[in-house]
């Protein structure tokens, strides 16, 4: 999975070479945002995590980043750009606070920094602050009206607060948008209103979806898991199972992957294969309720 990584105000503009050195350490690029799950459905790429950033764990590296990062700011102080680079490497880290504190330095020095204000929205989640991430999603949009990214949060947002319809609003409205948009946030677009359409009870709306999610991103797990779960909805078991197979050699340490195997199996009175995908979610939860219940059923 793809950690937070840095967004960047006005990306067409060659960067400066004193924020460029220290973009390079930390590997620029667009935000990643993780996606909640719907059911037993993992998040995409993060796991029942509503639109938060992956952490990873400090390291001398990230100090290395953080300290470079200093050093370019007491050069620069007035650099918005450099401030928004420190705040995602605290954030990296888990720390929140500090990661605030430089997102609204950034925006403080340039009121339009769109990703700032998404990289502070997140950091804001993250420290169960909705309303003020709500702010500064919306803040962001009207910066800059097709910054794909604050879309993609808010509608997280938005989705893990039950306002279904606005969601799937900022969703479209990612997916309207014909140019400058990743494949891979794309394809988080198309999955998350995939889960909406699963929680609506729309399944073949959501086949639909998940499969547009694939096809703008074939080397993710998630979708593939997703849309196996709508086709046993569905009773397409088949199917199914070429879905979760897929998830798992994408990602083979998902419980939930393993469990939809082993229900499509056993809907398609593989018994065999069934007991040995209940064992597989087993083998790295041992108390997942799916794969013990088929267990008992296969086993009485």
């Amino acid at each position: 999975m793809t950690g937070l990584a840095i967004m960047r105000h006005s990306p067409d503009k060659a960067p400066r070479a004193h924020v460029g050195r220290s973009l390079a350490l930390l590997q620029a690029g667009v935000l990643v945002l993780a996606l909640a799950g719907c059911g037993t459905t993992g998040s995409f790429p993060g796991s029942d995590n509503p639109g938060y950033a992956e952490l990873q764990p400090a390291s001398a590296a990230t100090t290395v980043d953080i300290d470079s990062l200093s050093r370019v700011i007491a050069a620069h102080p007035r650099d918005a750009d450099a401030y928004n680079t420190r705040g995602v490497a605290y954030a990296r880290i888990g720390s929140y606070d500090r990661a605030v504190r430089d997102f609204s330095v950034a925006v403080r020095l340039d009121p339009h920094n769109a990703p700032a204000f998404t990289n502070r929205a997140l950091a804001e989640r993250q420290m169960g602050n909705s309303r003020a991430a709500m702010r500064d999603f919306t803040a962001a949009i009207n910066a800059n009206s097709n910054h794909a990214p604050a879309y993609l949060g808010r509608a997280n947002l938005l989705r893990s607060e039950g306002q279904l319809q606005p969601a799937m609003n900022d969703l479209d409205h990612i997916i309207a948008i014909h140019s400058g948009v990743p494949q891979q946030l794309r394809a988080q677009a198309y999955h998350a209103k995939g889960l909406i359409d699963q929680r609506l009870g729309n399944q073949q709306q959501a086949i639909t979806d998940f499969s547009n999610a694939i096809d703008s991103d074939p080397f993710a797990a998630a979708p593939y898991l997703a849309r196996g779960q709508s086709y046993i909805a569905v009773g397409n078991y088949k199917e199914a199972v070429g879905d979760f197979n897929s998830s798992l050699n994408v990602d083979a340490k998902n419980p939930e992957a393993w469990d939809g195997l082993g229900l499509a199996r056993e809907h398609l009175g593989q018994k065999s294969k069934a007991l040995e995908a209940y064992q597989g979610a087993l083998a790295l939860n041992p108390n997942d309720p799916v794969a013990r219940r088929g267990l008992g059923r296969l086993q009485a």
